[in-house]
């Protein structure tokens, strides 16, 4: 199966794990005997309903999701979360606190000032190039919701805790870094995540959201724009992304079956971080751009001393079998996504070629 397959450091569509890729090579002409590709299989079929049953219960084990909880799967990625969240939630004279900690929070905040929703800015990073996080965030007690970020794939910045909010609910997009760590879901009315960075391939994004909220959605709403219609109908109020949502159904199987639950997830991810930062620390080379308080454990962004020289190592970089290391087109540089699926081994293989590269350009 892993017969020349790089090592695969994508941002996303990301990594998938090997034994996740075996069964969907298994299932794809005949899916559990059935005579049908997984992609064939009708979404109104026991098998499909089996599928998606298993993938939300998974999530609410995995979480620890109460009955108070609903999984949702939605096309449009997060960009249409960044609308629909303040369309469904938001209603005249509510107002919702919103944290800029980069790109896709400031489109997140873009979408709901387009729709002319009240929300504050309450706090940003943009100051220092959106490198670190903000601390010590005052957030308005008459807020219907505190919108951050978890992880900026971008930037390379990440939530260490969550910020309190003095019982404000907060609503993340955990777009890179869903079922990478424990927490406490209890403080959170919503979180959405497109699968393709942690959890799957591109095409579902998962939305969890707590039932107090869905009583806020408005009726006078087109159905697909509704949460309560996902809800309502299990998320098959009309064909959904089969194959996608099957194929998250098989990642939360193995995060829970083969890794064992997202402690040893987090343990494992620790691990890899603490080998790439520790090898740019290291090095007079290589400079990681996030600050360390707020560096991310999956998306690890670095500098080398120019332009060249990264457009230098990201090409010896794929030669010798390393993909996905450029940076984001916005910003430049390096960077390495060490999602979930992307194993240790993975990242001491990179540590031991960049040691090599820098005694060779150093």
């Amino acid at each position: 199966m892993a017969q020349n397959r790089i090592y695969n450091f994508n941002p996303g569509p990301a990594a998938l794990p090997l034994e996740v890729l075996a069964q969907i090579r298994q299932d794809f002409l005949s899916y559990a005997d059935s005579g049908m590709s997984i992609t064939e299989i009708s979404h109104r079929s026991r098998w499909f309903d089996e599928i998606i049953n298993d993938a939300v219960a998974r999530t609410k084990r995995l979480l620890g999701l109460g009955d108070d909880y609903h999984v949702l799967f939605i096309q449009g990625g997060a960009s249409l979360q960044f609308c629909m969240l303040p369309m469904n939630l938001l209603g005249a004279g509510d107002r919702a606190d919103y944290v800029n900690t980069g790109t896709w929070s400031t489109k997140a905040i873009a979408e709901a000032r387009i729709l002319g929703r009240h929300i504050d800015v309450v706090a940003s990073s943009e100051d220092r190039g959106f490198a670190y996080i903000p601390e010590q965030i005052a957030f308005n007690s008459g807020a219907v919701f505190a919108h951050i970020t978890s992880n900026n794939t971008i930037k390379g910045t990440q939530f260490a805790e969550f910020p309190d909010t003095d019982g404000v609910p907060l609503a993340a997009d955990m777009s890179s870094d869903i079922m990478s760590r424990p927490f406490d879901v209890q403080k959170f009315g919503i979180i959405y995540a497109g699968a393709q960075k942690n959890i799957g391939p591109a095409g579902v994004c998962m939305v969890i959201i707590r039932a107090d909220f869905l009583e806020r959605v408005p009726e006078a709403l087109p159905s697909m724009l509704k949460y309560t219609t996902y809800a309502a109908k299990n998320s098959l109020y009309n064909t959904p992304p089969c194959f996608a949502i099957y194929s998250v159904q098989l990642v939360l199987k193995w995060l829970e079956e083969t890794i064992g639950g997202l402690e040893r997830m987090a343990a494992i991810n620790a691990e890899k971080a603490q080998i790439l930062y520790g090898c740019i620390e290291r090095s007079g080379f290589y400079r990681a751009t996030a600050e360390p308080g707020s560096r991310s454990r999956m998306n690890v962004t670095f500098r080398l001393p120019d332009e060249d020289l990264e457009a230098r190592f990201v090409k010896e970089a794929l030669a010798a079998g390393f993909g996905g290391l450029k940076g984001h087109r916005s910003v430049g540089g390096c960077r390495a996504s060490i999602y979930n699926a992307t194993g240790v081994d993975a990242v001491k293989a990179l540590t031991a070629f960049m040691e090599e590269f820098e005694r060779t350009y150093g």
